[in-house]
């Protein structure tokens, strides 16, 4: 399954020894370096452009870059979970991709998010929102460093923390342990970097 443009990590092993060791990930984590065609890329940073993407506002704070949901919004404020826009058909082919990947259904991903972060923006230490169950990152744009550190802050240290060199064109993935014991965070982008971001929802929701 892995090539030399692929990197795959199953529960946090490095499935190609051929390639330099990377650090392990936790139990849940995927990555896949090339996971779209430079075609690809064009199509979807044109359709993001295309798409008016707002600053976004966190429990007051005016964050340092620009989104755009799609399907299920979840406010923090409110701590609820409401329907929101439809998701554009444009965002068809990357949605079937990378639900063919997971071996989940399209219609499994209830909440897209498309995100522009502008040069020196982060994103802090968080879980993403709680209704969220498997989450699928996908890079455009410029290359970035993700950052995963426990969730249980007595197991929170510097050596605990790991970072993944994230290349564009490529896509994360995060369930299970990944997904619900730890949190993760992205160091300051040097240049204009694109992102969108697939959710599914718990049963529960």
């Amino acid at each position: 399954m892995c090539n030399k443009t692929r990197l795959f990590f199953i529960h946090g092993e490095l499935m190609n020894t051929l390639f330099p060791i990377e650090p392990m990930l936790p139990a849940g984590f995927y990555y896949i370096s090339e996971f779209l065609s430079e075609s690809e890329e064009v199509y979807l940073v044109n359709t993001i452009s295309s798409i008016g993407l707002h600053t976004f506002h966190f429990q007051g704070y005016e964050a340092k870059r620009k989104v755009a949901s799609f399907g299920y919004d979840w406010s923090f404020d409110k701590r609820t979970l409401s329907k929101g826009q439809n998701i554009p058909p444009v965002l068809n082919p990357l949605i079937d991709k990378v639900a063919k990947y997971l071996t989940v259904t399209p219609d499994d991903f209830k909440e897209v998010l498309l995100t522009e972060y502008p040069v020196g923006s982060v994103i802090n230490w968080h879980r993403d929102a709680p209704p969220f169950d498997i989450i699928a990152g996908i890079s455009l744009l410029t290359d970035c460093v993700f950052k995963l550190r426990p969730h249980d802050k007595k197991k929170q240290a510097r050596s605990s923390v790991i970072s993944l060199p994230v290349s564009r064109r490529s896509l994360y993935i995060m369930r299970g342990e990944s997904r619900t014991e730890w949190q993760h965070s992205i160091a300051p982008v040097k240049n204009i970097r694109y992102s969108i971001t697939l959710r599914t929802l718990k049963d529960a929701f």
